[in-house]
């Protein structure tokens, strides 16, 4: 039988919203009994006649809404737009009514992540607006505590709400090794719970 899975949603123009999911998934992985499953949402365009392939050039598949009906946890990640979550998560959210309505998140749990060009661009405000949703379909959120010592010292990103980075105003800040860090520890973090959490 193969092992559960922790979905790890995420959306990334430039590539470190994507670094960050890769590391959580590789916190979750570091944990016996449970897989990853990364997913990407595409981008959407206000040109109503726009549309994009149905299957990535590169990276993770697209996501479809099965992934979290069989997910038994996930983990949900953006870039910050104005202290806010990306129209394309936001999106693929509007889209979940049927999985609310057959309660399919209900009970899960789950964690957030983000990406800023700047240390005060709004990182607390758009994990804030990740978890929003996810608490309207009943999933269990979850922060990282303050036993992660990095979250006291790092210069770089770093929530209780969860992970962040500090990719500065051109997007090309590496992921820094405090970050890394945390972003491991909360994909840990998910899949104990998740494990604790998952119906006999």
């Amino acid at each position: 039988m193969p092992s559960p899975e922790i979905l790890v949603l995420y959306y990334s123009r430039y590539g470190a919203t994507r670094d960050l999911a890769r590391m959580i998934a590789e916190g979750i992985e570091s944990v016996s009994g449970v897989g990853a499953r990364l997913r990407t949402v595409p981008p959407i365009s206000t040109v109503c006649e726009a549309t994009e392939s149905a299957v990535p050039s590169e990276g993770a598949p697209y996501a479809e809404y099965r992934d979290l009906e069989e997910c038994i946890g996930l983990a949900m990640g953006s870039p910050t737009r104005f202290g806010n979550m990306a129209a394309p998560m936001k999106y693929f959210l509007d889209g979940s009514s049927s999985q609310w309505l057959s309660g399919a998140l209900c009970g899960k749990p789950a964690c957030v992540f983000t990406s800023t060009g700047s240390l005060h661009g709004g990182q607390e405000t758009t994990l804030l607006s990740m978890m929003i949703p996810l608490m309207h379909h009943g999933m269990i959120l979850m922060g990282l505590p303050y036993s992660e010592a990095d979250l006291m010292s790092t210069s770089s990103g770093g929530s209780p709400y969860g992970v962040t980075h500090l990719a500065h105003a051109d997007g090309r800040a590496p992921i820094s090794p405090e970050e890394k860090r945390l972003a491991i520890a909360q994909g840990k973090r998910l899949a104990h719970i998740a494990l604790q959490l998952r119906p006999a």
